[in-house]
């Protein structure tokens, strides 16, 4: 399975949390990123973004259909944001519309095993693959992208 945490792209400050929306820097960053993601998409993908309105404005970057998540909301547990992807069963990839430090402490536990603040920057993703090798099961680091290198 190919799991990819993409954080939402630059958001307004204040109002309402769930109703903030990106700005104009971070329509450019998601526009990047997305593009970025299409060019390297296998073929078969799904796509779960969190309800909130900066990350619903990410997802719609990609031009694809996804599904809104609760489970993705900001201040979600790695374990619910694990759930909602199907890791590591899922077949094909699964691209997540998320937040920090939610992504961050999801990409913590799978690659280090333990509890971690790790940074994911605004629009910004981190794609991850299981595997098994010799009978033990891996996390392999795909790729980590800012959009502002893109």
């Amino acid at each position: 399975m190919d799991l990819i945490l993409w954080r939402h792209a630059d958001a307004t400050q204040g109002g309402r949390d769930s109703e903030r929306k990106l700005t104009a820097r971070g329509r450019k960053q998601a526009a990047r990123v997305a593009e970025w993601l299409v060019a390297r998409l296998p073929s078969r993908y799904a796509v779960i973004a969190s309800p909130a309105k900066r990350a619903l404005e990410t997802a719609d970057a990609l031009g694809v259909r996804y599904k809104i998540s609760e489970r993705l909301a900001p201040g979600a547990a790695p374990a619910d944001i694990l759930g909602a992807a199907g890791w590591p069963s899922h077949k094909g990839a699964v691209l997540v519309v998320g937040h920090q430090p939610d992504l961050g402490r999801v990409a913590a536990v799978l690659l280090a095993g333990a509890k971690a603040d790790w940074s994911v920057k605004k629009g910004g993703l981190w794609w991850l693959s299981n595997r098994e090798r010799e009978g033990q099961a891996q996390v392999v680091v795909r790729a980590v992208i800012a959009p502002d290198l893109l």
